[in-house]
């Protein structure tokens, strides 16, 4: 089951907007990434490359691991998750409880990131054993291609005559999939895609990151980011200072992904007109970030102590349930 139609409506939200929140976390992975996951096997299935008991790997920073976990043991193939340092241990702890194997690699590439290593060690392990199958998710086009006919038509179902809709962007197949959706269904919609500082997606300068689920230290190919109509860069800082602050004035408690892109819709919203009609993408809640950003301790090492503060602009109560 894709649950696919829960929004929250965050009011006045962001100074004079009208804020929707499309929360994906009520998927049975926890994450938008059970679309992704079912989407790539399926299609991998009808081509033939997949048959019963093979063999998958794939690089994962924690939701597609867990998505591609709970399909595996579904299905009944062998999934190997290749992770690095950042992954959430409550991440990795679901991939073993679901019976996959997972792997880390520790060795940063040369962008200060960990994706370059992580699918290094996939190709020696492609060619130690021919018999593995690599979904690729940064070049897969059925990454995409489920947003497009799932998440982004949930959502102009839903809500109509969006002007904003907030994107993160990680591998992108969320962004690419709605932006192909919105062209043809919505095309004076605005798609502003969120990328964290330090990230490569948009050629901003590399940088050391620890949040997982957006940013990348290499571009994938999926990705076209002329396609973006506007970005914006969120620093982790923020990102945690937002998680922190919905989970304890609202009882929202997301993950890295949402914190960057509501901080993104709360950075811009001062320049959109009036009354626009914004919609942003939840990815995923929050419990498995227990460790990291909802942990003092962490958050001190990583960030320091002022990270432990709230962001200077406010959300205003949630007010609806939409479902």
């Amino acid at each position: 089951m894709i649950q696919d139609d829960v929004f929250l409506h965050l009011g006045d939200a962001a100074r004079n907007i009208d804020l929707y929140l499309k929360i994906e976390g009520l998927n049975p992975a926890g994450s938008i990434k059970l679309k992704t996951a079912r989407s790539m096997v399926e299609d991998a299935e009808r081509r033939g490359a997949v048959r019963p008991g093979c063999s998958l790997i794939e690089s994962s920073s924690g939701s597609l691991g867990i998505a591609l976990a709970m399909i595996s043991a579904a299905k009944g193939y062998r999934f190997l998750c290749v992770t690095d340092p950042n992954t959430p241990a409550l991440s990795v702890d679901m991939i073993r409880a679901l019976g996959s194997e997972v792997v880390e690699v520790d060795r940063p590439d040369p962008s200060g990131g960990y994706l370059g290593s992580r699918i290094a060690y996939i190709h020696e392990r492609l060619a130690a054993d021919p018999g593995l199958v690599w979904l690729n998710q940064y070049a897969n086009p059925a990454n995409w291609a489920v947003h497009d006919r799932c998440t982004a038509a949930a959502i102009t179902a839903e809500i109509p005559d969006i002007d904003y809709l907030f994107v993160g962007t990680g591998t992108s197949g969320t962004l690419m999939g709605c932006i192909r959706h919105f062209r043809r269904h919505s095309p004076d919609t605005r798609i502003i895609a969120v990328d964290a500082v330090g990230s490569v997606n948009f050629d901003a300068v590399a940088a050391p990151r620890y949040i997982p689920g957006i940013g990348a230290s290499r571009r994938p190919e999926i990705f076209r980011p002329e396609l973006v109509d506007d970005v914006v860069l969120v620093s982790e800082t923020e990102t945690v200072r937002t998680c922190r602050w919905l989970a304890r004035r609202y009882g929202l408690v997301a993950g890295g992904s949402t914190g960057s892109v509501i901080r993104a819709v709360q950075l811009r919203a001062p320049e959109l007109p009036a009354g626009s009609r914004v919609v942003a993408i939840s990815p995923d809640l929050g419990e498995r970030y227990a460790r990291t950003i909802y942990d003092d301790a962490w958050v001190g090492e990583k960030f320091g102590p002022d990270c432990l503060g709230r962001p200077a602009d406010q959300l205003s109560a949630l007010t609806t349930v939409r479902s």
